[in-house]
């Protein structure tokens, strides 16, 4: 009933002023109420040594605004028009042409973003160019929750629930399909996976995309979606291929051969991913409870 009658509030109001909503809420949960402002600062200093304590306040305080946007954003989606998304997101004309171009090879694409800017909006805005996404979702503890989260997505690309026993042949099918999936790298698996070097520590990453990109030789897009005041920009980083067998790290067996391919697929893109963090880092999502420099 809340999330039903905040839906329709936000709807109400013209975009700008549910913007300027949102963000005016976020600066009451950080200055007034703290939401997990210690932690979160923490987190910053962690990545950052020696970061003075107006700049880390800055991150954390844009960083929570990001989240709130992305929540209005949200309960608004179904309104997104195409001529809506070409106002609000900046050359996504362009970037939709190239992963049709990618997806016109008939291998599908693996598409890797981060929990940077807002990562639902860039499937909206494919959408609305003809470019339709599938992503895994988990269902949420709430199943009112769990039905309206897909409702909204769903406007933008289509869910495989997780935990199904056909869910990873469905998703091999659908990329052998030349579909584009949509994944953001688990940052902390719960079981030891791809070691990575990011944000100053080690993060603990699933091979789950680069392995399915690996199973058909789909090309690995690294993507951001950055927030640019009201509106957003899109930034293409890299487009990963994996190599063919005769090309993998040598090892004794092709399991192990193909287990160190996904490895470097992964390395690589998060290595991108930390990059991107660095260089605008309020627009990453400190607040995120599975913090990955976090022991297993």
């Amino acid at each position: 009933m809340l999330l039903g009658a905040a839906v329709g509030a936000v709807n109400m109001l013209p975009h700008a002023v549910a913007i300027a909503l949102a963000r005016g809420v976020a600066r009451l949960m950080f200055h007034v109420f703290r939401f997990k402002r210690a932690r979160t600062l923490k987190r910053i200093r962690t990545v950052f040594p020696g970061i003075p304590d107006r700049e880390a306040r800055r991150i954390a305080r844009e960083s929570l605004s990001n989240m709130a946007c992305n929540a209005v954003e949200m309960f608004r989606a179904h309104k997104f028009t195409k001529k809506w998304i070409d106002a609000h997101v900046e050359d996504i004309g362009v970037y939709a042409e190239r992963l049709r171009a990618l997806q016109a090879l008939g291998r599908g694409v693996v598409v890797m973003v981060p929990h940077m800017g807002n990562w639902d909006m860039a499937a909206w805005a494919m959408a609305r160019h003809g470019v339709r996404l599938f992503a895994l979702a988990a269902r949420q503890k709430n199943p009112y929750v769990d039905a309206w989260m897909n409702r909204m997505r769903s406007t933008g690309m289509e869910v495989v629930m997780r935990g199904s026993p056909r869910t990873m042949r469905e998703i091999v099918s659908r990329l052998a399909a030349g579909q584009a999936f949509a994944i953001l790298p688990d940052l902390r698996v719960p079981q030891k996976d791809v070691q990575v070097p990011f944000l100053g520590g080690t993060a603990n990453v699933s091979h789950a995309g680069a392995s399915f990109a690996l199973s058909n030789g789909s090309p690995v897009v690294v993507a951001v979606l950055r927030r640019k005041g009201r509106k957003h920009t899109f930034s293409h980083l890299a487009t990963i291929m994996p190599r063919p067998e005769s090309e993998w790290p040598q090892a004794p067996t092709k399991a192990a051969r193909r287990r160190l391919e996904t490895e470097r697929i992964m390395r690589e893109a998060m290595a991108l991913l930390d990059k991107e963090i660095r260089s605008t880092p309020g627009q990453w999502f400190w607040y995120n409870k599975r913090w990955l420099l976090q022991p297993l």
